[in-house]
C-alpha cells in the first residue's frame, strides 16, 4: 500500500515519503503547514489513491477528546425513564459512537482525518494518546472494549497555531508542508487550469510571490487563494498587460482574492502612494 500522489494533487517527493513512512510505521501522520497548503486535501487524496473510505473529524475549539470515542446521552435516558420507555433498561441505546469508534469498527480499513487538532484545548491531544497508540478504548457504561478491526490510516493536520504536547508528538510521524516554489506552483495551477496561457501565468505568479515576500504583510496569501485569484483572472479574460500595476507596489487586480484584511490592503495602498510620489 503505497501513496504515489495523483493526477489531481501534486505531492512532492518528501510528502510521499512521509505518507508511506507513517503507513509503514502504523503511526499517525501529523501534517503542519500554512493554511491553504493542502493539508486537508492530502487526506482525501490519500484515501482516493489507496482506494479507502475517508472519515473526517473536524476539530473545533469546543471539541473534547471523549466525543471522538463516544457520548453517553444521560438526558435522553432520564426522559425515557419518566415516560416508561423500555429502552432505558439497555444503556447501549444511549451510547453515541464517535469518529474513532466508527473508524475502529469499520468493516474495512479507512483513512481517518483529524482536522486542525490545534484548535482544541491543549489537553486534547494527550487525551487521545492511549486510543491512537493501542487502537482500543473502554466503554465504562457498558463494560465493553472497542478494538480496531483494521488499523486506520490516521492523518492529523495542524495550522501550527498552538504547540502540541511532546508525548503526543513522539507518537506521530511528522511532516511540514513547505510553501510551494514557483515550479511546483506551476504544476499545481496546471492541474486546476489545464492549458492556461503561460504568459498570463508567469505574470500572475510573479506578482503573487512579490506580494508574499512583501515585508509587513499580516497574512500571506496561500495556495488556495492564488487559485481563486487565477480563476477570477480567467473569468474576466484578463491579459498579462491588464495585470500591469501603475506603481511598483500598487494593489493587484482583484486583490480581494489575495489580501484578506484591511491592514494589508492599506499597506499596499501606502506603498503605491509612495511609489507615485517618487515618480513625480
Amino acid at each position: 500500500m503505497k501513496f504515489q500522489g495523483s493526477d489531481s494533487y501534486i505531492a512532492t517527493d518528501d510528502l510521499r515519503i512521509a505518507v508511506n513512512a507513517a503507513i509503514t510505521l502504523e503511526r499517525p501522520l501529523l501534517v503542519k503547514g500554512e493554511p491553504g497548503t493542502g493539508k486537508t486535501e492530502l487526506a482525501r487524496q490519500v484515501a482516493n489513491a489507496l482506494g479507502l473510505s475517508l472519515l473526517e473529524w473536524n476539530i473545533k475549539s469546543t471539541t473534547k477528546a471523549q466525543q471522538g470515542l463516544y457520548e453517553y446521552d444521560a438526558v435522553s435516558r432520564l426522559r425515557d425513564s419518566q415516560l416508561g420507555d423500555a429502552r432505558v433498561h439497555d444503556v447501549a441505546n444511549y451510547i453515541r459512537p464517535g469518529k474513532l469508534w466508527q473508524a475502529f469498527t469499520a468493516d474495512e480499513r479507512l483513512v481517518l482525518l483529524i482536522d486542525e487538532i490545534d484548535k482544541a484545548d491543549i489537553e486534547f491531544p494527550n487525551d487521545l494518546l492511549q486510543e491512537l497508540d493501542k487502537m482500543e478504548f473502554h466503554v465504562y457504561e457498558t463494560g465493553e472494549t472497542i478494538r480496531a478491526r483494521h488499523r486506520p490510516v490516521v492523518i492529523i493536520t495542524s495550522n501550527n497555531e498552538k504547540e502540541l504536547p511532546d508525548a503526543f508528538l513522539r507518537r506521530c510521524f511528522f511532516h511540514y508542508i513547505r510553501f510551494p516554489d514557483t515550479e511546483t506552483m506551476r504544476q499545481i495551477v496546471e492541474v486546476h487550469f489545464p492549458g492556461i496561457k503561460q504568459a498570463l501565468l508567469t505574470t500572475a505568479l510573479t506578482q503573487f510571490y512579490q506580494i508574499r515576500e512583501q515585508s509587513g504583510l499580516k497574512k500571506k496569501p496561500s495556495t488556495s487563494e492564488v487559485l481563486d485569484w487565477l480563476k477570477l483572472l480567467l473569468a474576466e479574460d484578463l491579459t498579462p498587460e491588464d495585470l500591469q500595476r501603475s506603481g511598483a507596489d500598487a494593489l493587484p487586480k482583484l486583490h480581494g482574492a489575495l489580501l484578506k484584511n484591511e491592514q494589508d490592503v492599506h499597506l499596499f495602498e501606502r506603498l503605491a502612494f509612495m511609489a507615485r510620489r517618487q515618480q513625480r
